[in-house]
């Protein structure tokens, strides 16, 4: 029998069983709807940063894990035989007017001491990124440490690479003496039910996917849309962040200003047609960093939630802090990650 049992197999569940099991753990991954059935099975995969100021903890900790991911994701990939579709390609962001202009130039001065030298964040005439974007000013932001990746491909990359170093991905079992619960919206729910008071909850997100070759082109982030140029021939575009919906997984009307404001802000996209539409349900814990820690109502097991919009990025660091908490009794869990931060 393994040694620990980990439920849900998205990007939360399958990294805990990479680190574990590089660390020597027997593991098992037990979901029965399969690999990147809910949120972990989206397309757009933008690994953004926070940007550079008023320097915390959970920023510091995802600019480590965005420093170290493509290491990481070539491991899996050379292990697995299968690309994650990961690539630090950099983004650009549009500047609105003088005052987006001030405060990029502010941001850029700081990114020297916070990315540690090691990536950078300008201010460039938007006419010199490779890539043909609307701007107001003329001017944009471009930032090297963004990376993209496609979340399914890489869940899938990570399920064979797992496979293939013996790692089980079932749809039941056993349970082992230690379980890792990481099945995203679906524990938050049960959990403030238990509690009676909301601890966490599904944000509905819709994302569109485009067919444009432009497999080099860097990240737009515009409005708070992201567009995100995959190395497969695609553009993903999402997303929207809705609190109240009918219906978890199927798209509407809601996506489609999203589209026409990607075909507006990238020329490229004038034309291309749309090849999929996805919806889904992505976790947020109350405290809107990621949950990590003993589970708070399954006495003895622990948790690794609510990533939301940064779990792609984080889901390496949440993994390494619950393998040093379960092995080692070594807790550095920031306050704000652990469950207590939510209830």
């Amino acid at each position: 029998m393994a040694d620990i049992t980990i439920r849900g197999a998205g990007i939360m569940g399958l990294m805990c069983a990479w680190v574990l099991t590089r660390r020597g753990v027997s593991v098992q991954v037990v979901d029965p709807n399969g690999v990147a059935a809910g949120a972990s099975g989206g397309i757009v995969g933008a690994l953004a940063p926070h940007v550079p100021e008023n320097w915390n903890p959970k920023k510091a900790m995802q600019f480590d894990a965005l420093d170290r991911a493509e290491g990481l994701w070539s491991e899996i990939a050379d292990v697995a035989g299968t690309d994650s579709g990961y690539g630090r390609t950099g983004r650009i962001q549009p500047l609105a007017d003088d005052a987006a202009i001030a405060l990029a130039h502010q941001r850029a001065e700081q990114s020297v001491d916070l990315w540690q030298g090691r990536y950078q964040w300008q201010v460039v005439p938007a006419d010199r990124i490779g890539v043909s974007v609307s701007s107001p000013t003329g001017l944009v932001i471009h930032d090297t440490l963004t990376a993209r990746i496609h979340p399914k491909q890489a869940c899938l990359s990570l399920s064979m690479a797992l496979k293939a170093v013996g790692v089980p991905i079932l749809s039941e079992a056993q349970a082992a003496h230690k379980e890792i619960w990481a099945t995203g919206a679906a524990d938050l729910l049960e959990i403030s039910q238990q509690l009676g008071k909301t601890v966490g909850s599904p944000i509905k997100g819709q994302a569109a996917l485009l067919k444009c070759l432009l497999p080099t082109a860097p990240q737009i982030f515009a409005d708070g849309l992201h567009i995100v140029p995959h190395a497969d021939g695609t553009v993903a575009i999402g997303s929207t962040t809705e609190r109240e919906f009918d219906h978890p997984t199927e798209t509407d009307a809601q996506l489609e200003p999203l589209i026409q404001a990607a075909r507006k802000a990238v020329p490229a996209l004038a034309n291309a047609p749309v090849i999929q539409r996805w919806a889904g349900l992505r976790p947020r814990a109350r405290s809107r960093a990621p949950m990590v820690g003993l589970h708070p109502t399954r006495p003895g097991a622990y948790i690794a939630n609510g990533g939301f919009k940064i779990g792609l990025a984080m889901a390496p660091v949440v993994a390494e802090m619950l393998a040093d908490l379960i092995l080692d009794g070594h807790d550095r869990i920031p306050d704000n990650f652990r469950p207590e931060a939510s209830l």
